[in-house]
């Protein structure tokens, strides 16, 4: 392999989508080449699919798209294809995909990641656009339906990561120090997924079981207590 600016892009974007793979229970893909230039990508989630105009629009839960990498990427967006049928404003009938100002403005900084992610939102009815339409019909559905609650699929694509921290993570460690120490401080916010967490160690379940014993020590200095049943 030739040591060359858009090689070592090829092999970071490729090492980058293996690690959203590591972090998404919705995202699969296949990859071609070495390093890969294209890419097949399957989303296991809610989208839209509408098989004519004169049936209702439904729920489909399989949708696929093809990315190539062009051989002026990144200095050029990539060509992507959607391959299953799809109800999006901005997807026309045979798969053409409108990226807004990206479209016409690429930047290179935008990584593939990043870019898959977007496809998601899209999928999912988190990003549509009814007023920059490739599917004139299905922008002026979205305008006026009260069918369905977008978005449709509330995950974000990295939802692995909420299955064990959640978007707010606060950890309350209310343990009383030796005398005359310190009160120990909470540790910062984590936030990497969506759920909101309430982590509470176990000399926290001491200081709320002493308050349910009357222990004068649980109440000290007018302290607020959480008891959770």
């Amino acid at each position: 392999m030739l040591d060359t600016p858009r090689n070592r892009r090829l092999v970071a974007d490729a090492e980058a989508m293996n690690a959203l793979r590591g972090s998404s229970t919705i995202l699969e893909y296949i990859a071609y080449g070495q390093p890969p230039e294209r890419y097949l990508v399957t989303f296991r989630g809610q989208g839209l699919l509408r098989r004519s105009e004169t049936e209702a629009v439904e729920i489909a839960e399989v949708h696929r798209v093809e990315i190539r990498l062009g051989i002026d990427y990144p200095r050029s967006r990539p060509d992507i294809q959607w391959l299953t049928s799809i109800y999006h404003p901005n997807i026309s009938a045979v798969g053409a995909v409108c990226l807004g100002g990206y479209s016409a403005h690429w930047v290179p900084s935008l990584s593939l990641t990043e870019l898959v992610e977007m496809l998601w939102d899209m999928v999912r009815m988190a990003n549509f656009d009814p007023n920059s339409a490739y599917n004139y019909a299905a922008g002026r559905w979205c305008e006026s339906q009260t069918q369905f609650s977008f978005p449709l699929d509330r995950r974000n694509l990295r939802d692995r990561l909420g299955q064990t921290v959640g978007h707010n993570v606060i950890k309350l460690d209310l343990a009383p120090g030796a005398a005359g120490a310190e009160p120990r401080q909470a540790p910062s916010i984590a936030k990497p997924a969506e759920e909101d967490v309430l982590i509470i160690t176990e000399d926290a379940v001491r200081v709320e079981e002493r308050a349910r014993s009357g222990s004068p020590s649980a109440a000290a200095g007018g302290e607020d207590i959480l008891i959770i049943e």
